[in-house]
């Protein structure tokens, strides 16, 4: 008898267990849904949201990191000619965008938002590798943004009126924020201004309306366009912040302010402190020649320096800057070949200068990013100038790279954690209704299998 009601306690246990497997087989698309209700009604952008508060005043620190490059051999190249030999100095790191947005408006009647977002960047010394006054020898920024917009006669005056020379002894800080320009007599400076400036208005969809429209730009600056580069399709502004139940075959668009959209692709899955985020970067069709990448033909408007827009690697914003900057990679990393060998020192590396975002699928979420770029100037041969005579051919020198980091805080672990929990806090209402079904360890189980 004993072994009769042991058997029946199993077989009752076994029936139990697979009752309540099939029960959480059938519930778990319910939780799902109601996983999927609340991360879209927590992602719109209104006051009262999980979204909201994160989205005024970032709870994550953004942190920008600067490595300089320093000229080795600065008279060697205008007195015989040679390839700048560059040394990296960085990383120097600024705490950015700990400012909240401010003239925050809803635009109820097109379920859109506009904000100002406010600049500043505080030098954060225990994350640097040194101080901001440390010196670094790079290229006059004068001279070389002379050398494609005044005469040559009227730049070679300026330089020997206030005896400077191709390049330039300068701080970090002079560099990055600005100095006193002995021939502009201003202000100067890669980032100048920057500290007490606005970028915007920007004006974005909330997602009331349409979850998967939530942090699209609208508008930026008063434009649906850039108006930069003369061409419907390079013109257009493409980006988002955040995107729901995103699939790993979806690309993210990205809005860069350096006056052009850009796609991020999947590369990969990843555990990223126990939650798994898809990863995407941009591909190296990004800055391809149009040889390459038909797409950026319209971007191409420098016949010298993409050599009649064959080369890769590098993206041309003079105009925007009045000065001849050229954005690229860190490290010209998927340029043309010519744009490393024209220099000594440098080291393209897919792992540390590749720009890429850390996505939680679920909720859309960017947990980790880093944004990297770099700012380069052009100098090349003249008759005229006498810094310039020496020198063989056009070269494209890098000044700095940067890297624009956030990292996943608790705040978002937290988060990440409640939305596992939402299953349990289902099951804990199916309890009060089966109460004989959670009893058994089965059950218990499988449930535990569902959150963990």
């Amino acid at each position: 008898m004993g072994c009769c009601n042991k058997l029946c306690g199993l077989k009752a246990g076994i029936g139990a267990g697979i009752a309540v497997a099939i029960l959480g087989i059938i519930l778990i698309p319910v939780g799902n849904n109601i996983i999927r209700e609340t991360v879209t009604k927590e992602s719109v952008i209104e006051p009262g949201t999980t979204a909201w508060d994160n989205w005024v005043s970032a709870d994550t620190p953004v942190y920008r990191q600067f490595w300089l490059f320093d000229v080795q051999n600065p008279q060697d190249v205008v007195e015989n000619g040679s390839k700048p030999t560059l040394v990296e100095k960085g990383p120097y790191t600024y705490k950015t965008r700990y400012l909240p947005k401010e003239n925050i408006t809803a635009n109820p009647e097109n379920h859109t938002i506009s904000f100002l977002l406010p600049a500043g960047a505080i030098f954060e010394p225990s994350l640097s590798v040194g101080s901001e006054e440390d010196s670094v020898t790079s290229l006059n920024l004068a001279v070389a943004g002379g050398y494609k917009l005044l005469p040559p006669w009227v730049l070679e005056a300026a330089i020997k009126l206030n005896n400077v020379s191709l390049f330039q002894r300068r701080t970090v800080r002079e560099i990055l924020w600005g100095y006193k320009d002995p021939i502009l007599k201003g202000t100067l400076g890669l980032f100048f201004p920057y500290n007490g400036t606005y970028d915007g208005p920007y004006n974005v969809f909330t997602g009331k309306d349409d979850i998967s429209k939530v942090s699209i730009i609208d508008s930026w600056r008063g434009e649906k366009k850039v108006s930069f580069w003369n061409n419907t399709y390079c013109d257009m502004i493409n980006g988002t912040g955040t995107v729901t139940q995103i699939p790993r075959q979806q690309t993210i668009s990205l809005f860069f302010n350096v006056f052009r959209s850009v796609s991020a692709e999947y590369e990969r899955s990843l555990n990223l402190k126990g939650i798994e985020v898809y990863r995407f970067k941009l591909p190296p069709l990004t800055l391809a020649s149009p040889a390459v990448n038909p797409d950026n033909q319209c971007f191409c408007t420098d016949s010298v320096v993409s050599k009649n827009c064959t080369s890769a690697g590098v993206l041309d914003i003079s105009s925007s800057r009045g000065q001849p900057v050229y954005i690229s990679l860190p490290h010209f990393l998927h340029g043309s070949p010519y744009l490393i060998e024209d220099v000594e020192g440098l080291g393209p590396s897919e792992e540390h200068h590749v720009t890429f975002l850390d996505v939680e699928p679920t909720t859309g979420f960017s947990l980790r990013f880093a944004k990297r770029l770099q700012v380069n100037m052009m100098y090349g041969p003249s008759k005229i100038i006498t810094v310039l005579k020496k020198v063989k051919d056009y070269t494209v020198l890098p000044i700095v790279w940067l890297n624009e980091v956030s990292h996943l805080s608790c705040t978002y672990c937290c988060q990440a954690l409640l939305l596992k929990l939402l299953n349990l806090r289902l099951l804990w209402h199916i309890s009060k209704v089966f109460p004989e079904y959670i009893t058994s360890r089965f059950s218990a189980i499988f449930f535990l299998s569902q959150i963990f």
